[in-house]
This record gives C-alpha cells, sequence and structure tokens, in this order.
C-alpha cells in the first residue's frame, strides 16, 4: 500500500513502512515513530534478535480451571506471530513455566524466544544450575533464549555473572540478563568482570510509570542494553487509575480505532530500545495487544500523552510490583 504523506512518500509492506523520499524536517519528525514502531526486533549486544512485543505470564498457570484459557491464549498468540514469551520460576512456583511449556508443544522452539527468570537466593554457584534445571524441565526444553536474575539480593553480581557465562558456554542460556535493576545497579553490574555481557534489563515502565526516563532509559541506550517493559498495561489501569479515564488517551484511541489498553501499550513501543511483554490470559486480549504493536503514534499524539502524564524532572526510584 502507498500513502501520500506530503513531502514524502510511505510504501507499506508486510508490516514495515519505509520512507522513500522526504524533503520536510517537519515530515520527518512526524514519521520518526512509525519507523521506530515499525521495527519489530531488537538487536541485542550478543547479535541475537529479539522481539519487541511479547506475552507475559505473571499470576497465569496458578489456578488450573482457567489452563485451557491461558493455554489457548498462548497459542492464540504463537499461531498470530507472537514469538517471545516471558516468565519466572517465581510465577505460581514453577506452575507458569508448566503451562508454556504444555502450550508450546507441536510448534517449532527455534522460532520461540523463551525468557525465564532466577530468584536472588538461587543465583549463585550452589542453586542456578538446579533451579535453570528445573526451569527448562517446567518448560520441556533444552535451552532458554534468556535468563534474567529477577532482582538483586545477597549473592555477588560478579558470582552471578560467572554462573551465567558458564550456562551460555554450556548452551543451556543463549543470552543473560537482569530484572529490576536501577542506574546504580547497571553501573556495578557493567563494573564486574563480563557484567557488560548482560543484553537486557526488565523493569516496570508503563505511562503512569516514567521515572525509568530521567536516567535509566538514556544509560541503558547508551550503553546498548534495551529496557524490557514489564506491566506496560499498568496492570489493566489497576496501578493508575487515571490511565484509562485520561481525555488524552481516550482522544488517541479514537483517532485509531482502538482501546485506551492499546494506547497504552502503543506509548511504550514507541521508543526504539524498549521491549514490552503484556500479560494477559484470554485469547482476545492477546490478539489486542499484537494490533497495538501496529499502532503508529505520531509525533503529536505522543506528546499530548507525554503532557497528560509527564515524565518526572528528578531522580524518582523504580517502581517494583
Amino acid at each position: 500500500m502507498f500513502e501520500d504523506c506530503g513531502n514524502c512518500i510511505a510504501m507499506e509492506q508486510s508490516g514495515y513502512i519505509s520512507i522513500v523520499k522526504t524533503d520536510s524536517k517537519e515530515q520527518k519528525n512526524k514519521m520518526q515513530g512509525v519507523e521506530i514502531m515499525d521495527k519489530k526486533e531488537i538487536k541485542l549486544s550478543n547479535g541475537m534478535e529479539m522481539p519487541r512485543l511479547g506475552m507475559g505470564t505473571w499470576f497465569l498457570g496458578e489456578n488450573r480451571s482457567k489452563d485451557a484459557e491461558e493455554t489457548a491464549a498462548l497459542r492464540a498468540g504463537i499461531d498470530a506471530g507472537i514469538r517471545l514469551i516471558d516468565t519466572a520460576e517465581m510465577y505460581g512456583d514453577g506452575r507458569s513455566e508448566q503451562l508454556i511449556g504444555r502450550a508450546i508443544q507441536g510448534y517449532d522452539r527455534s522460532r520461540l524466544f523463551l525468557v525465564s527468570k532466577v530468584y536472588p537466593h538461587n543465583a549463585g554457584r550452589r542453586k542456578i544450575f538446579k533451579s535453570l534445571q528445573q526451569t527448562l524441565k517446567n518448560l520441556q526444553t533444552d535451552y532458554l533464549d534468556l535468563y534474567l536474575l529477577h532482582w538483586r539480593g545477597g549473592i555477588p553480581l560478579e558470582e552471578t555473572v560467572e554462573c551465567m557465562e558458564q550456562l551460555v558456554k554450556e548452551g543451556k542460556i543463549r543470552s543473560w540478563g537482569v530484572s529490576n535493576f536501577d542506574t546504580d545497579d547497571m553501573e556495578e553490574l557493567f563494573s564486574v568482570p563480563n557484567g557488560n555481557h548482560c543484553v537486557v534489563n526488565q523493569v516496570m515502565y508503563h505511562l503512569g510509570s516514567r521515572g525509568v526516563e530521567f536516567d535509566l532509559l538514556p544509560w541503558l541506550k547508551e550503553h546498548n542494553v534495551p529496557l524490557m517493559a514489564y506491566c506496560p498495561l499498568a496492570q489493566a489501569g489497576d496501578l493508575q487509575k487515571d490511565l484509562l479515564q485520561s481525555s488524552a488517551v481516550k482522544e488517541v484511541a479514537r483517532i485509531h480505532g482502538i482501546t485506551p489498553m492499546q494506547v497504552l501499550l502503543a506509548f511504550v513501543l514507541y521508543k526504539e530500545n524498549v521491549i514490552a511483554i503484556p500479560r494477559s490470559g484470554k485469547a482476545e486480549h492477546v490478539l489486542q495487544n499484537l494490533e497495538a504493536g501496529k499502532v503508529h503514534l505520531t509525533v503529536e499524539e505522543y506528546a499530548r500523552l507525554d503532557a497528560a502524564f509527564p515524565a518526572p524532572r528528578k531522580k524518582i526510584y523504580l517502581d517494583i510490583v
């Protein structure tokens, strides 16, 4: 499909838009968000390609009466092209991993991007290898694409990094990263041997929680570490009640013919160094999330959301749930 953009021509094909010609600085600025949001994958520092939109699974698998519905949601996402699935050994004491393990049977494992997280108290030489083995058993796979330290604990970072590096060499994981690390944590991590092999930092980030934009997100971008956003929908708006009732959010939703929830996801994906993993146990919501990943906010629309929920002008420590 071809679209006339005034001084530019945009060609849309297979979900990607490339700018054929543009002479106007204003037009370039307007198209910036489109170009960023159409990048469906991010190249990690180790050369791996990671999808920018995935499925979170916190609380999934905890209620066996919902097993069929949640399995169907995961499979609907995979069938629609979502390859990234995030979980953790903490989620339901492994039941989330087990649910995913059952759901992915029959699919080409090499096409999936599986992420799990290790408890801080398990992230040392004594326990991490056993923890990972249990995670792999739960997921019914022989490797992870990405293994994260869930949050900082008492085990020295240097020891955890050494273990992660060993797991990479053994082929048990393809890459490793961290979660819930603030800027000072990242600086300390990068000061230990091989700490700069960390490829991702997963933290909470949504329109109503933008503290990471003050210093963490710029630091991550400078060091080529994508931010992996959990709760990008603010847990369906529960983490900040006024998000879904905002006139700015509603107006952007009206312009695009989408829901306010989809606007929240489009906002997070607007930034080029961000990956989002919204959680849903219902197939229809998973597919709505996928459609939100195709929404192209203009610079003006982004600015309107930014004005309604501005980023802080001083250091705000990480929001964690």
